[in-house]
């Protein structure tokens, strides 16, 4: 049976690319490029963690 404690280090990263996702959906230019950086930050975040122990 699998439970959330085996996902909880894709949380982080997860919720910082949702974040970085609503902030580029606002239409303003500085919360869009905030956002883009976001997601981008989120992405190599979640790849860094990827397989890590």
């Amino acid at each position: 049976m699998v439970s959330l404690v085996d996902y909880a280090d894709e949380i982080g990263p997860t919720a910082i690319i949702l974040v970085g996702l609503v902030l580029f959906l606002i239409p303003e230019p500085a919360t869009s490029t905030f956002g883009a950086g976001l997601m981008l930050f989120g992405a190599a975040y979640w790849f860094w963690e990827w397989n890590r122990p």
